[in-house]
């Protein structure tokens, strides 16, 4: 399903409401939905504003709805597209960071059970 549709439906909203939204006719956003046509960058810009996601999101060229606020259930999407991007030295950083978040929360648990004993 493409994402103007999907993210249409759930917002219980009907092609007349998007129409309105980005001022075209109900033809043209079922031929969107349909991927028969392709709308502007700018009727793109409005879709993705309006829906609070991103433009690479509505494409689907992406996977995260919103690079700037990731929700804790797209970081693993968000580590395993986003870490392939960056150069190695940053993504050495992103490594180092998880793996000290692990040894903390380990540390943790260990002096939570010691406390229970």
């Amino acid at each position: 399903m493409n994402r103007l549709k999907q993210l249409r439906l759930e917002k219980k909203l009907l092609q007349s409401d998007i129409a309105k939204i980005i001022n075209k006719s109900d033809r043209a956003v079922g031929q969107y939905e349909r991927e028969e046509r392709d709308p502007s960058s700018e009727t793109w810009a409005i879709l993705a504003d309006y829906f609070g996601v991103s433009l690479d999101y509505m494409l689907g060229k992406s996977d995260i709805r919103n690079t700037n606020k990731i929700d804790l259930d797209d970081i693993d999407i968000a580590f395993a597209s986003g870490i392939k991007g960056l150069n190695k030295e940053n993504q050495e950083i992103a490594k180092n960071i998880i793996e000290g978040l692990l040894a903390k929360q380990k540390s943790e648990e260990k002096q939570n059970l010691n406390k229970n004993s």
